[in-house]
């Protein structure tokens, strides 16, 4: 055993010092997936069943009550059972979500050497994160997907910040998802009955992080994992997919497909939403699968509080949502506390929450 992990680490190292990921290896010609990125065994690249995540219509939320009624209950409905929806109509131009998609396929596809220059695994160095892996260390399989991160709010980079390829289409992007999202909070603090700005004046939204994932192709898809299944640590996410597809959620003891809709988003509640709502909003395990098909691009947005480590605001299960039939399910953390315990465990397959169950 001990000459197996100690191979694993040294491998990982290897992989890791290319600083060029898993595309790295896909220039390189590979036609067999290297031992790091083995699953223990083979994944079903097929679908369990064939159920539609609800697709919710955000058209005139703002200007006809009726609509914005009708919108807050299919939220509450979609959040309460599978924890993701998709939506249309929400306000964010179809040739800006194509750019968005264009900027991250550009940073990753520029020459090697370039994109080297923006590898690291320091998340507080750097305004933009590029690895392979945030986990690679201490997740139990390595995953077949490569990613660029940046913190977008509260202090937007500056342009000269950013990576050429995507610079401008990353700061128009992320301005328009964070309005996006504050919609998209108001209308489930309202579901729940709270007032509109309770999510957002909590500091659900105290920090955004964008993030452009790229899944090259790969020559065994079902012998290894986009991304491994997991539930998001957030508030929220926002996702855009490309229409490679891959996205499976897990609902009702199945999994099931996230079939992209052009121009549409994808919504999902993350761990830290489940414990404030106590259970009213679940975080739904995901995982993107592996496919022959490829490069599969995709941006998520995610809806954090303040993680700088002055940050004291603690979480716990909103007061008003509690009762003596319903009392805290979780006890109360700090945002950094939670997310701390998260990068350390790694995507393993076991729920971030369990943790903090009362």
């Amino acid at each position: 055993m001990g000459i197996l992990s100690y191979d694993r680490k040294a491998e990982l190292i290897a992989f890791d010092e290319t600083k060029t990921g898993v595309k790295g290896l896909v220039d390189a010609g590979i036609t067999e997936v290297p031992r790091i990125f083995l699953l223990p065994s083979p994944e079903n690249l097929n679908s369990d069943q064939e159920l539609s995540l609800p697709t919710i219509d955000l058209k005139g939320i703002h200007e006809d009550p009726i609509r914005r009624k009708q919108a807050m209950e299919e939220v509450k409905d979609a959040l309460g059972s599978w924890g993701f929806f998709q939506m249309v109509n929400h306000g964010i131009p179809v040739d800006m979500l194509e750019e968005m998609k264009k900027g991250v396929l550009a940073f990753f596809e520029q020459d090697s050497e370039v994109r080297k220059q923006w590898y690291t695994r320091d998340r507080s160095a750097n305004r933009v994160v590029y690895n392979s892996n945030f986990d690679l260390y201490s997740a139990p399989v390595a995953n077949w997907r490569d990613s660029v991160m940046c913190t977008v709010y509260p202090n937007p980079p500056q342009p000269e910040e950013l990576p050429s390829p995507c610079r401008d289409i990353f700061l128009e992007y992320s301005q328009q998802v964070m309005k996006l999202g504050c919609s998209i909070l108001e209308l489930m603090s309202e579901s729940l009955g709270l007032p509109p700005n309770h999510f957002f004046d909590m500091g659900c939204a105290e920090e955004i992080q964008v993030t452009g994932h790229y899944y090259p192709p790969c020559p065994q898809p079902e012998l290894t994992i986009g991304t491994t299944e997991h539930s998001d640590a957030g508030f929220i996410t926002i996702l855009q997919q490309d229409l490679v597809g891959g996205l499976k959620i897990f609902y009702q003891n199945q999994w099931t497909d996230v079939r992209p809709i052009p121009g549409a988003l994808v919504v999902n509640a993350g761990d830290l939403l489940q414990l404030v709502t106590n259970d009213k909003f679940v975080s739904a395990r995901h995982k993107v699968m592996a496919n022959k098909v490829g490069p599969r691009i995709s941006v998520a947005s995610f809806f954090l509080a303040n993680l700088k480590p002055e940050a004291l605001k603690v979480f716990e299960p909103i007061k008003e949502l509690l009762s003596e039939d319903e009392p805290a399910k979780y006890r109360s953390t700090t945002a950094k506390g939670f997310l701390d315990y998260f990068y350390s465990k790694g995507l393993d397959k076991t729920p971030a929450l369990l943790h903090f169950k009362n």
